[in-house]
């Protein structure tokens, strides 16, 4: 059996990051439909992140439910949601086998459905958008973060797991679903029908382009999900703008709702060359961290954007080079999920996702339901479309320049003679 540990817990499209070895054989005593009910306990009864299992006695609450005639495996399966429902951790549940699956292909780079990334909140599962993907149809619907979806095609989204409202928004490209959606502190009654048409969600997660401004080359790098393919376009992206002669950068994170927490670190890693990137903390303290390999591709100055749709991965990244000093942040307070989930594979082909640490950034940050704040705020008023991104219309970016101004500005150099190896060791003191 393996699990494989990712990051962020949600959402239309999950993660998996790492592979690790699992434990004995059920009781032969069981039924088949009670050795699947153990299996689920016992992996949440190893790996779960709060020891005391929300207050209460795991080992009880096992001998209640094995009480019950569990006859079918359909029945087998509501026994294990509710026994995970007791935990009060929308982040850890149990998938079936079709679920399962859909969940493994969403890593491939492509998917069809609306493009969403959701999470549950609260006491009632409230069902919230953590970020619509660049250029899917929920975006161009104006599907905004932190909106929360109260019904989907009339259903009410509090009856409904987090993969039962994900698999009831995917569908065959072509077909209609419509969400109610509240904005984010709006009434409930301020709800609006949304019709959303399902289309093919192609997960490219890197666009880069040089801008020049006041004497400025400066590499803008929009950084959409951090899938598989993530890291080695990033770099590719720095790479190229190097060539340009780029000598000042803004990494754009905003609505990045993170994705892969390994290629979360490997991002880090290309901008510094030294420092803690993440901590990863289990229930008994400090389990790991990672850290930077120095190999940083470019020592430049850097800004970094992000917004309420800026999560997960993003701000580990975002964590990282705040913390370390390597960059400066501007835009909205994060979205704050500090989680991770390992996934399990089930012996009868379901699988389970179960909350086994949080993060916390180099400075020991715990952000979960916190979020970064960034060093210069700066809110959008109005909303912008896409085509606005990273241009006049958007303060955020703007504000991005006027700070990159001031801080490499004074980096550049003062003679045609300064060699560039020059004037980039002075440039990397400055953003130090």
């Amino acid at each position: 059996m393996t699990k494989r540990i990712f990051q962020i817990g949600l959402i239309i499209i999950l993660p998996i990051v790492l592979l690790l070895g699992f434990f004995s054989a059920p009781a032969t005593a069981f039924t088949e439909e009670q050795q699947l009910f153990s299996e689920v306990w016992r992996i949440v009864d190893r790996a779960y992140v709060d020891e005391t299992f929300n207050q209460q006695n795991w080992w009880i609450v096992r001998q209640k439910a094995l009480q019950q005639p569990l006859t079918d495996r359909e029945q087998t399966y509501r026994a294990i949601q509710e026994m995970l429902a007791t935990l009060d951790d929308p982040f850890t549940r149990f998938m079936r086998p079709d679920q399962y699956r859909s969940l493994q292909t969403n890593t491939s780079g492509e998917l069809t459905g609306v493009g969403l990334q959701i999470t549950q909140e609260g006491s009632v599962g409230e069902l919230r958008v953590i970020a619509p993907i660049e250029g899917s149809p929920a975006e161009q619907a104006g599907i905004k973060p932190r909106d929360r979806i109260v019904k989907i095609n009339g259903i009410s989204t509090a009856s409904l797991t987090l993969d039962e409202a994900a698999e009831r928004m995917r569908g065959k490209i072509g077909t209609q679903v419509t969400l109610t959606v509240v904005g984010d502190g709006e009434a409930p009654n301020q709800g609006r029908d949304i019709t959303v048409t399902r289309n093919r969600i192609a997960l490219n997660p890197v666009y880069s382009e040089l801008h020049q401004q006041n004497g400025l080359n400066i590499g803008y790098i929009r950084l959409g999900q951090f899938n598989a393919n993530a890291t080695a376009e990033v770099a590719g992206a720095i790479r190229k703008l190097e060539a340009e002669d780029a000598n000042a950068y803004i990494l754009d994170l905003r609505s990045n709702p993170g994705g892969l927490l390994q290629s979360g670190i490997e991002v880090a890693r290309l901008w510094l060359d030294e420092g803690t990137i993440v901590y990863t903390v289990n229930r008994n303290g400090i389990q790991d961290s990672f850290s930077a390999l120095g190999q940083a591709l470019t020592s430049d100055p850097l800004v970094v954007l992000v917004n309420q749709g800026s999560a997960s991965a993003s701000e580990i990244l975002a964590g990282a080079l705040q913390d370390n000093g390597r960059a400066q942040l501007v835009g909205e307070r994060t979205f704050g999920k500090g989680l991770i989930q390992s996934l399990f594979s089930l012996s009868d082909g379901s699988g389970l996702a179960v909350t086994i640490a949080k993060y916390e950034t180099p400075n020991h940050s715990d952000i979960n339901k916190l979020g970064i704040s960034p060093d210069l705020t700066v809110p959008i008023d109005l909303p912008i479309s896409r085509d606005q991104v990273a241009s006049a219309a958007d303060p955020q970016y703007q504000a991005a320049l006027d700070l990159l101004s001031r801080t490499a500005t004074a980096a550049l150099p003062s003679s045609q003679e300064q060699s560039q190896e020059q004037s980039q060791e002075i440039r990397s003191e400055e953003i130090r």
